[in-house]
């Protein structure tokens, strides 16, 4: 959901792509994408694009060809880095569990340990599984090996704990329309020191000129056209970031937290379960596992036509087997954990499912 204060950005008059008054816009970007992601970096930046174009960015300015790039897999969105490094020419090693399965920390380490790559990618918010990918085993690994760390934050920012600087994460991208609460269409990406000195040092330019992060960098900071950005899309993300520091980054995400916990509880109470094991769970994204001899795909069309709700189905192999209900950025509330609790009891009975127990009572319970 977009915040309120989003939209009466959005309505604000435009100016041009070269104005004195963007720039001051995209600074005051740049410093709060430093507070939200946690970290020291100078470079911060909103690329022109949704969060792929940031995950594209990240892979093409590091990869290398002929170069090892790691990727640990367990969903849809990790598959999307390898083939993307694939693209660009590096010799692609995956460690790979199912989707929805933690990794083991000792495995992540002696994977990186015998592989020595380049680059090691991790989603830490795998949006199409609902699982959150530690940090602290890939980065410590990394750095024994001298590899760069891309971490995928597109369903944590703005409702977890990204901490770039403390889990050693060097790369980082996110996008605009989940935690933060505005509209798609940006790519916030911050890049550490360490990363930057390695892109400088590079022989080639990357296979990219759009998604240069060197030639962006002399738009943002140099003040020298690169692209027509949209000033709309940065004065609704800098106000979506403004309400992350207004609000405070560690409260928000407790009050992600917190509901998350609540809908757990009200998922069990209707006696379904959670497709990933607990402590390993976002707090943003949730994916319960539909009951045996339910069709998921009439739950979702009953949510929508009944009440104009709009809930997301399994992607690739996890497709028919569980729902993706978000709860993030504006849109993590009471009311509307209440209100998805009983749409989805609603639609469950619509088929024959009888709960055996009350969700919203027990999502109560867990609040108090």
């Amino acid at each position: 959901m977009v915040a309120p204060r989003v939209y009466e950005a959005l309505a604000q008059p435009v100016v041009g792509h070269l104005d004195p008054f963007f720039f001051q816009v995209s600074e005051e970007v740049r410093r709060l994408l430093g507070y939200v992601y946690s970290t020291a970096n100078e470079f911060n930046l909103a690329m022109s694009g949704t969060g792929s174009s940031g995950m594209e960015a990240a892979v093409a300015n590091f990869a290398e060809a002929g170069a090892k790039f790691a990727v640990l897999v367990n969903g849809y969105f990790a598959e999307r880095i390898a083939e993307m490094a694939r693209r660009q020419d590096a010799v692609v090693v995956k460690l790979e569990k199912p989707w929805g399965e933690p990794f083991d920390p000792q495995e992540v380490r002696d994977f990186i340990r015998r592989e020595r790559p380049r680059v090691v990618a991790f989603v830490q918010a795998e949006t199409s599984t609902g699982m959150y990918n530690q940090a602290k085993p890939v980065s410590e690994a990394a750095r024994e090996v001298d590899a760069l760390v891309i971490a995928d934050c597109v369903t944590s920012l703005g409702g977890m704990p990204v901490l770039v600087d403390e889990n050693n994460i060097d790369i980082a991208y996110s996008c605009t329309q989940k935690g933060l609460g505005c509209p798609p269409g940006l790519a916030p990406i911050t890049v550490s020191p360490r990363a930057l000195e390695r892109l400088r040092k590079r022989p080639l330019p990357p296979h990219t000129w759009y998604l240069d992060l060197l030639l962006m960098d002399t738009y943002f900071a140099g003040r020298r056209y690169h692209h027509t950005a949209s000033a709309t899309m940065f004065y609704a993300l800098r106000e979506g970031l403004a309400l992350v520091a207004e609000e405070g980054r560690e409260n928000r995400w407790e009050r992600h937290r917190r509901n998350h916990l609540a809908f757990v509880a009200g998922i069990e109470a209707m006696g379904l379960k959670m497709h990933v094991p607990e402590g390993h769970r976002l707090w943003t994204l949730n994916t319960p596992r539909v009951p045996e001899g339910i069709d998921e795909a009439k739950v979702r069309q009953y949510l929508l036509d009944k009440w104009n709700m709009e809930v997301a189905g399994g992607l690739g192999s996890m497709a028919g087997k569980v729902l993706r209900i978000g709860l993030m950025g504006y849109g993590s509330t009471r009311e509307n954990l209440f209100l998805i609790l009983e749409a989805l009891e609603a639609g469950l009975r619509e088929q024959g499912y009888q709960p055996p127990a009350n969700a919203r009572a027990a999502a109560e319970a867990a609040l108090r």
